[in-house]
């Protein structure tokens, strides 16, 4: 009878393996959902939409961008952890995904336990743009407003926990200035309101701030990274303008539900990799200011956890608290 027993057991464990590497073969063989935790139109939903395209021409099944914004992005990722792991629900993150675990001490989720890196996608640098109503041309100039005018500035935000929140608190830190933070849904919805003036600055994507650059509807000051940025070549880093120690790298990248089959985490991660890097695809990051970075899903899990720890003590050295 044991004989019998653990047959049945082999059995079921060899249709088991069997059966995995038909899941990656077959799939996918229905829509494919992305969900985006911040509004269409930020730079994590444009990039998401050049994937999901370009994976809807390669597969033939429709690749459904959805967007879930608010919470910094925890309400798009908790509803990704529950979905189910089959690798027909992914979410496109930024790099506020690694921020919100040290934020919130309640997530509808385990930043580390209940997600399966797929890749990081592109790097996209913030810049540090004013309303052009403000009358400041360069960064000195803002931080002596805002010294000069202690609590009556505002900056705004793609909202509490979000890279763009981060990296205004960052500079807030380091320029040592008494700013309030205004939060909004979506990076979009930021910008417009440092456009009209109801608020002084924001930090948002140069994919956002070019245009508006350009028309003279924003002034841009300096950019994030840590060095200078391709299509703002005459746009100063932040440590250059005299923030020193400042340096902000913003990344996004795709993440599917923890226990989905490591052959279709393979093969969503050999495919959009694939894709970061054709030409047309790279005229496109290269027009939006961007990066492609994939990487392989076992090196994003360590990026995350590493970039967790590394948060915290960023966000502790900083004062960043949840609002």
């Amino acid at each position: 009878m044991i004989r019998s027993i653990l047959g049945n057991i082999v059995a079921a464990l060899l249709a088991m393996l069997a059966a995995m590497p038909a899941a990656g073969q077959d799939y996918p063989t229905k829509p494919i959902r992305v969900v985006i935790g911040f509004s269409a139109g930020s730079g994590v939903d444009v990039s998401a939409r050049i994937i999901a395209q370009k994976l809807n021409e390669r597969w033939g099944q429709p690749v459904i961008v959805d967007n879930r914004p608010g919470a910094g992005g925890t309400i798009a990722a908790g509803i990704v952890a529950n979905a189910n792991p089959d690798g027909y629900t992914l979410i496109s993150i930024s790099a506020s995904h690694v921020i919100t675990p040290t934020l919130y001490s309640k997530l509808p989720y385990d930043t580390l336990k209940d997600f399966a890196g797929i890749t990081t996608t592109v790097s996209l640098p913030n810049v540090l743009v004013v309303s052009p109503s403000l009358g400041v041309k360069s960064v000195k100039e803002l931080i002596a407003l805002a010294k000069a005018k202690p609590g009556q500035l505002l900056f705004s935000s793609g909202g509490v926990g979000s890279g763009t929140h981060f990296a205004a608190e960052l500079f807030k830190s380091l320029a040592a200035i008494d700013v309030n933070h205004v939060p909004f849904k979506g990076i979009p919805e930021a910008l417009t309101e440092t456009m009209t003036g109801r608020v002084q600055f924001t930090m948002s994507p140069v994919s956002n701030v070019l245009p508006q650059a350009k028309a003279g509807k924003v002034v841009a000051l300096a950019v994030a990274p840590a060095s200078r940025v391709a299509v703002l070549p005459d746009v100063p880093t932040l440590a250059e303008a005299g923030v020193a120690g400042y340096r902000w790298d913003t990344w996004f990248g795709v993440l599917t539900p923890a226990k989905t089959p490591r052959a279709i985490v393979k093969k969503l991660n050999q495919e959009i990799a694939r894709i970061l890097v054709q030409p047309d695809v790279k005229e496109r990051w290269n027009a939006m200011g961007a990066e492609a970075i994939p990487i392989a899903p076992e090196a994003f899990d360590r990026y995350i956890a590493e970039q967790v720890t590394l948060i915290a003590k960023l966000a502790k050295a900083a004062n960043v608290k949840a609002e």
